[in-house]
């Protein structure tokens, strides 16, 4: 049974439906890497203790392959694949995508080192440091007068008119073998939680701007080898959350947005690749207000994590869920105990999008 309410959503999903993991592959890529190592899983039992539960982890991304968020997983990956399949003979490449800010540094960061171009479009609202981070890296930056879908169109065009590479975090259809590929780098962050934990949590909350990072933690826990017993759920600010619509509609829906200070959730359509797997396999979907956001942000910083507001989306959300009025109900549906161990991701660091 659905149960909605103006901030959240639980759903009963198919307990026998599964997917086709991750590659090895993109694992193996990944420790191929200068700098790569395993991002910590932080214990915080103080927030445990707030929640109910008896650990919650943290899954701290604020520093992962030298930038300050988990993008750098499927920039990596994808553009390695795409380069892979052009002809070398062509020249350095002009890497395009739109941004929100970490995905779009780390598709010029990329770019840099292999040699290549990078053109980076933004939306309206982007702050001024993860601004200044993307031209650190020596890309071009063109702001558009929109929304981030709206950047998403404006980027396609300048890959069409330049005859660049659409690095794209998002798919539509047509346009689905890129972002793919940026999800199936993210496996690299679950499976290290696996190895981290040695054993399947009882809840992930998940950040969601158009659903990739969502997806690959459905992927990863819904895989044909797994027990499948990890609720998942993902969050989303207030003003941006179109997979928690789109769950309530029971189709994918695009929604107006407006300023949040989780900039890279910023985002009004959920991705054709990962909302059937969203649909098929989360448990349910929050929204959190940017207060929440921002005091989750110095919550953490006072317990020596350095998370921006993306990353206090989590914590925020398990608020939510697992405390005040009507918990007993929500945490009976997504089965939590005070036995349960719940993973919460920092996505991003301070230094990728201060609160």
């Amino acid at each position: 049974m659905t149960t909605p309410d103006s901030a959240w959503l639980l759903r009963e999903r198919d307990r026998s439906w599964t997917c086709e993991g991750a590659s090895g592959e993109v694992v193996a890529f990944h420790q191929s890497l200068d700098g790569y190592a395993h991002t910590p899983l932080v214990s915080l039992p103080s927030l445990a203790e707030e929640l109910g539960v008896a650990r919650v982890l943290m899954k701290d991304e604020s520093l992962r392959l030298g930038l300050p968020a988990f993008k750098a997983l499927g920039a990596s990956w994808a553009i390695h694949r795409a380069l892979a399949e052009r002809d070398a003979d062509l020249g350095p490449a002009l890497l395009v995508t739109a941004t929100d800010g970490n995905h779009g540094r780390a598709v010029a960061r990329f770019a840099r080192l292999l040699g290549h171009r990078a053109h980076i479009v933004i939306p309206v609202g982007v702050h001024p440091v993860a601004i200044a981070a993307i031209e650190s890296e020596g890309a071009r930056v063109t702001m558009v007068e929109g929304s981030y879908d709206e950047a998403v169109a404006a980027a396609a065009e300048v890959a069409r008119v330049e005859g660049g590479i659409l690095v794209q975090d998002t798919a539509w259809a047509g346009y689905e073998t890129i972002p793919a590929w940026i999800v199936e780098g993210y496996a690299t962050l679950f499976a290290e939680i696996d190895e981290q934990l040695a054993t399947e949590p009882d809840l992930v909350i998940v950040p969601v701007g158009v659903g990739s990072l969502a997806q690959a933690a459905v992927t990863h826990y819904r895989r044909a080898d797994c027990a499948g017993s990890t609720s998942v759920v993902s969050v989303e600010p207030e003003t941006a959350a179109c997979v928690l619509a789109s769950l309530r509609a029971g189709e994918a829906v695009s929604i107006p947005t407006s300023y949040t200070v989780m900039a890279g959730l910023n985002c009004g359509t959920p991705s054709t690749l990962a909302w059937p797997l969203l649909h098929a396999g989360l448990d349910g979907a929050v929204s959190v207000t940017d207060s929440a956001a921002q005091t989750a942000v110095h919550d953490l910083a006072a317990q020596g994590l350095e998370a921006g507001p993306c990353g206090g989306a989590g914590v925020a959300a398990a608020r939510v869920l697992l405390v005040g009025e009507g918990a007993d109900a929500r945490r009976s549906a997504l089965g939590i105990t005070s036995e349960s161990t719940v993973v919460l991701l920092v996505t991003e660091g301070s230094e990728a999008n201060p609160a």
